[in-house]
């Protein structure tokens, strides 16, 4: 019996302690990663400074790691399928340590690029083999909800404290904000090393590795937010002919994946409506959320002079999410269903940004609170229930896939956003005063509310479907699965 699972005759549905240690070291790795990217935005002018970076290069110290995260994330997915979650996600949670502390260690920009970039990558492949090793040991219902809707709650949690521990340790010195999370990795590694059951090795009799489907979806998909992330940088003739190629080798993949036999994203996968719908969802509430924010942010430090630790403080009550997704959500899940509960925080995340579309230039602190409060209760609401939402009814084997498929449409959402934000408030700023920028601002307010809008008319679609209905209550029985410990 695995260390991991309940006494099956012992009539108790309770986690044993190794149960709890291992979900725990899985919530340290999402956590990482969100405190990570949330520093590492405070910390940009701190950068700029030091090193003598130019608006240009400054952005694609944010960028790469996107491309990195995004673009490898299917391929990193798949590898956890075939190759082993707990050696793919120890493996790169060193990786993760090593180039974050290379980036401290930067004295030019090409070094910083580099290491943000193999850091996005290592968490592309982290990120999805802990998210499948709570998929496939965890049995599905209750249960693994709950440990999804901690895991998300975490994820939430990493990005508020974030904001102000990267407030914090820039106003010491910038490089703290790569050194913190090598510590941090550090206790992660060594606590998952002892945690974390062996499994026995993958069969992959019959099974490798789709080269050329990885190759031209990696290499689409980098394109595809290369063009987003520089379309505000960019003519209109340069941003479509990237485009025009990435859905090129998207289509190429297609076709590969219907002819190969092992494929690296099968098809069929497809045909499951709550996947696609949770992606889709997932995809347009992400560029919201974080179009959303860099919308304030630019508001609060630009129009209104607040100091970035000031506006650290202002934002982290959006991080309510990470006391009430592990604690009110699944409860809500439980008695509603997972569809309606993705509905109701989408709605939620268009009542959040319709009520700041009238923002002005002598707003307080109080008069934006709301808006900032009821997107942290959206963002408890939508988040896990969506990564429910993106892996139930899935095979075991291609759990990893699928938590690719849903982290890819976050990071790309993420993407997203942010560009057509940023396209929108220079589209809409007509002059350099406070108040031609604020109307820009404004006009920029509209995109994160139009993405909600099409989020929950998506969501529909699923409040007919079985996510749209709560699910019975499990029988007595063990809390995971077996887990082989021979290896």
């Amino acid at each position: 019996m695995s260390a991991l699972q309940s006494s099956p005759d012992s009539g108790t549905d309770r986690m044993t302690g190794r149960a709890w240690g291992v979900l725990f070291v899985l919530c340290g790795a999402i956590f990482l990663e969100g405190v990570d990217v949330a520093m590492l935005n405070v910390a940009l002018p701190s950068i700029r400074a030091d090193l003598g970076l130019s608006t240009g290069t400054l952005q694609w110290v944010m960028s790469a790691y996107v491309l990195g995260y995004g673009g490898f994330m299917l391929l990193g997915g798949r590898a956890a399928d075939l190759f082993g979650r707990r050696q793919m996600f120890l493996f790169w949670l060193t990786v993760f340590l090593l180039f974050s502390g290379l980036g401290g260690f930067a004295t030019e920009g090409w070094m910083l690029l580099l290491a943000r970039f193999v850091t996005g990558v290592a968490a592309a492949f982290m990120t999805p083999a802990g998210l499948s090793i709570i998929t496939t040991s965890f049995e599905e219902g209750p249960k693994r909800n709950k440990a999804l809707l901690v895991y998300s709650g975490t994820a939430a949690g990493g990005f508020s404290v974030g904001l102000v521990v990267g407030g914090l340790l820039a106003s010491v010195d910038w490089r703290w904000v790569f050194f913190a999370p090598v510590i941090l990795s550090f206790i992660i590694l060594v606590t998952g090393a002892a945690l974390i059951p062996k499994s026995p090795k993958p069969d992959r009799a019959g099974q490798r590795m789709d080269v050329g489907g990885a190759i031209t979806v990696t290499a689409g998909i980098l394109l595809l937010v290369f063009s987003v992330e520089r379309a505000s940088h960019e003519s209109v003739g340069v941003t479509a002919l990237t485009i025009a190629a990435s859905l090129a080798l998207f289509l190429v993949f297609v076709l590969i994946e219907r002819k190969t036999a092992s494929p690296l994203v099968r098809l069929g996968l497809f045909r499951s409506g709550s996947l696609v719908r949770a992606n889709l969802a997932g995809l347009l509430f992400a560029a919201g959320f974080f179009g959303f924010q860099f919308i304030i942010v630019l508001y609060l430090q630009e129009l209104r002079g607040w100091s970035t630790l000031e506006t650290s403080f202002a934002m982290i009550v959006i991080g309510i999410d990470a006391i009430l997704s592990p604690t009110l959500t699944p409860k809500l899940v439980e008695k509603f269903g997972n569809g309606r509960v993705i509905f109701g925080g989408l709605l939620l995340a268009v009542l959040s940004y319709a009520l700041m579309l009238p923002i002005g230039l002598d707003w307080t602190y109080l008069m934006m609170f709301p808006s900032l409060i009821i997107l942290g209760l959206s963002f408890s609401l939508a988040y896990g229930p969506l990564t429910i939402a993106a892996t139930e009814d899935i095979e075991e084997e291609e759990q990893g896939v699928a938590g690719g498929l849903l982290y890819t449409s976050f990071q790309f959402g993420a993407a997203l956003g942010l560009a057509s934000a940023t396209a929108a408030i220079t589209a809409a700023t007509d002059g350099t005063g406070p108040q031609a920028m604020l109307d820009g601002h404004r006009a920029a307010l509209l995109v994160p509310l139009v993405a909600a809008a099409v989020a929950v008319v998506i969501s529909l679609f699923g409040l007919r479907g079985k996510s749209g209905a709560a699910e019975p209550a499990a029988e007595d029985g063990p809390v995971l699965e077996p887990v082989e410990t021979t290896r």
